[in-house]
């Protein structure tokens, strides 16, 4: 899967938190980023495999090349 994810520190939850911005409330969390980031590979996963099911649309994602 081809999507942005925003990786930062959260001192309130003392955790590392991974979100898509493409796909409305894909979020994990985890103690370390590693951790973070492999938990949310799994909702993103997750998170379309659902909307398939329910036929709702499926984000394209962005192509944010900043490289040329």
């Amino acid at each position: 899967m081809i999507y942005e994810i925003i990786l930062y520190w959260s001192q309130e939850t003392r955790a590392f938190i991974a979100e898509v911005p493409e796909l409305t409330g894909c979020i994990a969390d985890g103690k370390t980023y590693q951790e973070a980031l492999q938990n949310v590979e799994i909702i993103m996963q997750e998170w379309i495999e659902t909307a398939q099911e329910l036929g709702r649309e499926i984000p394209t994602p962005k192509n944010r090349s900043i490289l040329t």
